[in-house]
């Protein structure tokens, strides 16, 4: 055999290529000249980096943000990210926080998400006797435009597990943030009368209804009766739909309860007693588990307070009692309790009332103007 180091491309004696460990006397050869070769080792060569490359860009099209339409039909958002060569992650399951994931694994072209919570076992005075963790594991393909998802999630009681598909789509892009003095809004829109509840329905609609009208202010009592079974009571959202806008507002917190203003059904603006608090995003103002106000400027519980919200180009700016506490600030997700996944979409403007008291006032909204 010519050995290949001792030839040129161009060489034309032929290359006899020999495979190792047959004897000569039963041996399958391959003749071609050294060109031939050559392009046969170019090749070979194209074709493993084209896999190389290939098995990377399956990787890498999982990383970026994921809308989120869970097993049971409510919203969810997945982030999947590489920081100094490790990926890493957070999602948002329905309600609650964003929180981040505890491992993410791309294989090939198959991304798998576990998340780990704990349940606490009881005994039958309810004592908690044991808390366990639970491992979840979630596994999704791209197919097409779409993330095709499974949940395996182990039943509490150890006796198998629950499992359901569901599907998501990638965020589009954040647009630049945008230039407010260069935003046109149009006519102002009274969102409440100050006489009773006309343009504004219960979500959901098997809710207890605890708002009501008192001397032109809404109200929200959602009472419980000592005794008795919990109630579960419902927020309260407008008829119409907006897309981007400025949003006036007066509320009055009680001392330790909670509501919350949601921006097209998806991005809960955060109405709480804070007064006095450290900083975080559950501070009156902040964006539910997205943005931490930059001060506090919350007034003490029962006062009235004033909310200045302006949303544009998926940028929130919150200004609370004449300071501005978010400016212009981008949101990268929906919010815990979102009406759906879809950022791009109209949405109501709702009132949080399964919480806790709360009141609200003087609700003028301007659309902007395109």
């Amino acid at each position: 055999m010519v050995g290949f180091d001792r030839i040129g491309c161009h060489d034309r004696r032929p290359v006899f290529i020999l495979r190792r460990g047959m004897a000569r006397s039963n041996h399958l050869a391959l003749v071609m000249t050294p060109l031939t070769f050559c392009r046969f080792v170019t090749a070979s060569l194209g074709l493993l980096a084209f896999s190389t490359l290939s098995l990377a860009a399956s990787a890498d099209a999982f990383l970026g943000r994921w809308a989120l339409t869970l097993p049971n039909g409510a919203a969810g958002w997945l982030e999947v990210k590489k920081q100094d060569g490790w990926y890493d992650g957070s999602i948002l399951w329905g309600g609650g926080s964003v929180v981040p994931v505890s491992s993410v694994t791309v294989e090939g072209d198959q991304l798998t998400v576990t998340r780990t919570r704990n349940v606490e076992r009881k005994d039958a005075a309810g004592k908690v006797v044991r808390t366990q963790q639970l491992t979840e594991v979630l596994t999704a393909r791209i197919d097409g435009d779409v993330l095709r998802l499974t949940r395996t999630a182990p039943l509490p009681d150890g006796t198998g597990f629950e499992r359901g598909d569901f599907t998501g789509r990638r965020v589009p892009d954040l647009p630049p943030r945008p230039d407010l003095k260069a935003v046109t809004f149009g006519a102002p829109i009274s969102l409440f009368n100050g006489k009773d509840l006309t343009g504004w329905s219960l979500i959901p609609r098997s809710g207890e209804n605890g708002w009501k009208v008192v001397n032109g202010v809404l109200v929200n009592d959602p009472a419980q009766t000592e005794g008795q079974p919990r109630k579960r009571y419902g927020n309260l959202r407008t008829d119409r739909e907006f897309e981007d806008f400025n949003l006036k507002l007066e509320v009055n917190i009680p001392a330790g309860s909670n509501s919350g203003v949601y921006l097209r059904g998806v991005y809960e603006v955060q109405v709480q007693d804070s007064h006095g608090k450290a900083l975080n995003w559950l501070n009156m103002g902040a964006i539910y588990s997205r943005i931490t106000p930059s001060a506090a400027a919350e007034k003490p519980a029962g006062e009235w307070q004033t909310l200045d919200i302006t949303l544009v180009n998926r940028h929130a700016t919150v200004v609370l009692n004449g300071t501005t506490i978010i400016d212009n600030q981008p949101l990268l997700g929906i919010t815990g309790g979102a009406m759906w996944s879809d950022e791009s979409r109209p949405g109501p403007v709702w009132l949080q009332g399964d919480h806790g008291p709360v009141s609200y006032r003087n609700l003028v909204l301007r659309p902007v103007v395109r």
